[in-house]
């Protein structure tokens, strides 16, 4: 009987999980209340402490700081015991998903951390929005959101000045606020917000460098796609890569340089760099999804021994490597885990429990020796089939 029913669970996250995934056309709009995930209540059994995933490196060196130079504090030290679970499910408290972009593998990962954990504490998800990195979108989503009167809301601001006063106007209302990667800015910890929870991703960046090299011999002339916004965690892999390049790989140039608005330009963007640089031996693309864009530009132009390596273990750029094409080293976040993570610290705002400011997960370096492992502890689940064929 007790199989049954913990199969009846684990069946019941699997189908919510993909609803999450799959989302709606409804999905992308004005940002009115029909552009609103609901999200129904998951009341899953607890059993044991909620920490992150113990098969993840507790020792490994965390390289970031936070947005305004705070020490990180590794994931591996915040958990809840099964007493403040216990606590924390007693409240019938709720809480609200706001994603700067929702249409990538990371941001998907992130949520099915946050909406497993949030189940386990007994904390009912009531809605996800999806800003599609827009500034005015969001603002329309916070503004929807707080309608609701959630007690948390657990968001990526697409803009830390921009989208400042919507998130105060949450602040003020009282609703413990945790942010993914990014702060809005005036800001203060303790204050107006609980924790900022991200990945190690100057870290990834200096994973990306050093497989770059590796690739290269240590010899070549590369290219750079950076993030053209005001972004701290993409600003920061680049900050990553290309001062681990200059310092620790002199035969190595960064010849070339271009940034990309949105995900979608990257193509274009390296379309236009490969016209005016034809010798390029590699290119660092600061995400998964531009740097998708980036493996099309090398294809058009014939360059199918371009060295390409960037951020976030997406499908895409995974099945791109298990081929033995461009993509030859990846920085991988851990979005799973930082779900998990950010939960765990709004559980420690409803306990009145001191959080730190910013939380960090681990680094992790992929490459295709190590593909299949990566993408279980990325996702928490195994590699898609497409993927696992080439190692069959």
């Amino acid at each position: 009987m007790q199989k049954a029913k913990l199969f009846f669970t684990f069946l019941l996250l699997l189908v919510v999980s993909v609803m999450v995934a799959c989302g709606s056309d409804d999905s992308a709009g004005s940002g009115e209340e029909s552009d609103v995930t609901p999200v129904g209540n998951l009341d899953v059994e607890m059993d044991g402490p909620i920490k992150i995933n113990s098969n993840i490196p507790e020792g490994s060196e965390i390289y970031s700081e936070g947005p305004n130079g705070e020490e990180a504090v590794s994931a591996h030290t915040i958990e809840l015991t099964e007493e403040e679970v216990a606590e924390i499910r007693e409240g019938n408290y709720t809480a609200a998903i706001s994603m700067h972009y929702a249409g990538n593998d990371w941001s998907q990962a992130q949520i099915n951390g946050l909406e497993s954990t949030f189940a386990k504490m007994g904390i009912e998800v009531l809605a996800i929005t999806d800003a599609q990195f827009s500034v005015e979108k969001q603002t329309s989503d916070l503004e929807t959101l707080l309608s609701r009167e959630p007690d948390i809301l657990v968001s990526i601001p697409v803009d830390p000045v921009s989208t400042a006063s919507a998130y105060q106007r949450a602040a003020d209302k009282g609703i413990d606020i945790v942010f993914m990667d990014n702060v809005p800015e005036g800001f203060v910890h303790g204050e107006d917000y609980v924790s900022a929870v991200s990945a190690d991703n100057y870290g990834n960046g200096v994973a990306a460098a050093h497989a770059m090299a590796e690739e290269l011999g240590d010899e070549g002339q590369i290219g750079v796609i950076y993030h053209d916004s005001d972004f701290f965690v993409t600003g920061q892999r680049v900050e990553a890569f290309e001062t681990t390049i200059e310092n620790e790989y002199p035969g190595i140039e960064i010849i070339d340089r271009a940034g990309i608005a949105a995900p979608e330009d990257g193509e274009s963007v390296v379309s236009s760099m490969l016209t005016r640089t034809r010798d390029l031996d590699g290119l660092f693309v600061v995400w998964d999804v531009p740097a998708e864009g980036a493996m099309a530009a090398a294809r058009t132009a014939g360059l199918d021994d371009l060295v390409i390596t960037t951020i976030d273990l997406g499908s895409g750029v995974a099945l791109d490597m298990a081929r033995d094409q461009n993509i030859k080293g990846i920085g991988a976040q851990l979005p799973y885990d930082q779900g998990v993570s950010e939960a765990i610290l709004a559980g420690y705002a409803l306990l009145g429990k001191e959080a730190p400011p910013y939380v960090a997960v681990p680094a992790l370096s992929v490459t295709k020796d190590n593909l299949l492992e990566s993408w279980k502890l990325v996702y928490n689940e195994e590699a898609p089939e497409e993927i696992q064929g080439f190692f069959d």
